[in-house]
């Protein structure tokens, strides 16, 4: 068991299940309730459940996916801690992805001004990001996190177990946030992830490891994004305005697959704006373009994507900010960017998808 310390919690990366029974039996909860949606309720609530022992648990149960990453979902989740009479001391216990993590983490933040709440990611997307660092909210005017608060949980519990009730397009997706992260801050690095082959043949605690010890120094030292931890968002302020755009077609995008994108066009405007050699360029395009599809962006959604970045958190003075790249593992921050240029990275990125 490998254990991170930040100032307010622990995070904790390997087999979870004594040391969490044990830790969770110390804790003076008078209450557990436990968030899943349809997909963890089926397949990672019977590894945990034996944990928990004899305790009266109240089991959430919300649907999958980021359309519900909403208030009306986050209603239903404070009604049902309303029914339990739960208190400030009592506890609520996050079981899923990254939507779990954050919309549980918000929800538990703001029922009675703030109860206890324990992050056990899932997916890989969330164990090597979402879970970690406080960041909690919900979708709002289809612009994504836009409603939310910092707020650190009691713990985090990440087991690689979890990954093997994955589906392969889940793996890829939080494989682009580790991509993210070799990117912004561990060039030594580079080299091994390109070697990486079948991501199901993976060993994923060593890479998990990694980034949450990126992320962990990142949110120690900036926890409330106001300067450095602005890194993480690499990829972020294209990739969130695609993904919020295609949520409602039939072809909606993954996080992970999302920001994938945006990664190719924001490695993009690094090199026209931020001096990232044209080499460096090619070979985040050629990792990226390696594992994930091509997605067809029609030339129609430009007008949609500019309105969407425009609402981004990171914005300031009315200008679109980015977080990019001067060279690989080196991020710069508050990059602001004429929105012509924007629309040349995702002109990029069409010609990259043709290929």
């Amino acid at each position: 068991m490998q254990v991170l310390s930040l100032p307010q919690y622990d995070i904790h990366i390997g087999a979870v299940c004594q040391p969490f029974a044990d830790w969770l039996e110390a804790q003076p909860y008078r209450q557990l309730a436990v968030l899943t949606d349809d997909h963890t309720l089926r397949y990672c609530w019977p590894l945990l459940q034996p944990l928990l022992g004899p305790r009266d648990i109240r089991l959430i149960v919300i649907p999958a996916g980021e359309e519900h990453k909403q208030l009306d979902t986050c209603q239903y989740i404070w009604n049902q801690l309303f029914d339990g009479a739960f208190t400030r001391a009592d506890c609520l216990i996050n079981l899923g992805g990254g939507v779990i993590g954050d919309m549980g983490g918000f929800a538990a933040a703001t029922y009675k001004r703030g109860i206890d709440f324990i992050q056990l990611p899932t997916t890989l997307l969330a164990q090597v990001d979402a879970s970690v660092g406080g960041k909690l909210g919900i979708d709002y005017r289809d612009i994504k996190n836009s409603i939310g608060l910092f707020q650190a949980p009691k713990g985090v519990w990440i087991d690689p177990v979890f990954l093997r009730t994955l589906p392969f397009r889940q793996l890829r997706s939080g494989f682009a946030e580790v991509i993210k992260h070799v990117l912004i801050a561990d060039a030594t690095r580079w080299s091994s992830i390109r070697q990486l082959g079948r991501l199901e043949e993976v060993d994923w605690q060593p890479w998990i490891a990694h980034s949450v010890g990126i992320k962990q120094a990142v949110v120690m030292a900036d926890f409330q994004e106001q300067g450095i931890r602005k890194a993480l968002n690499f990829g972020h302020t294209i990739g969130h305005a695609v993904e919020s755009y295609l949520l409602p077609t039939e072809a909606p995008l993954l996080h992970g697959e999302a920001i994938a994108l945006g990664m190719v066009a924001e490695a993009w405007l690094s090199y026209r704006c931020c001096g990232l050699p044209y080499d460096s360029l090619l070979q985040i395009v050629d990792l990226i373009n390696a594992h994930f599809e091509p997605c067809p962006l029609p030339p129609a959604a430009d007008s949609d994507l500019l309105a969407r970045m425009r609402q981004d958190k990171k914005n300031k003075d009315h200008r679109i900010n980015f977080s990019l790249l001067t060279a690989i593992g080196e991020a710069v921050v508050d990059q602001s960017v004429e929105e012509s240029r924007i629309l040349e990275s995702i002109h990029f990125y069409r010609e990259y998808a043709r290929r």
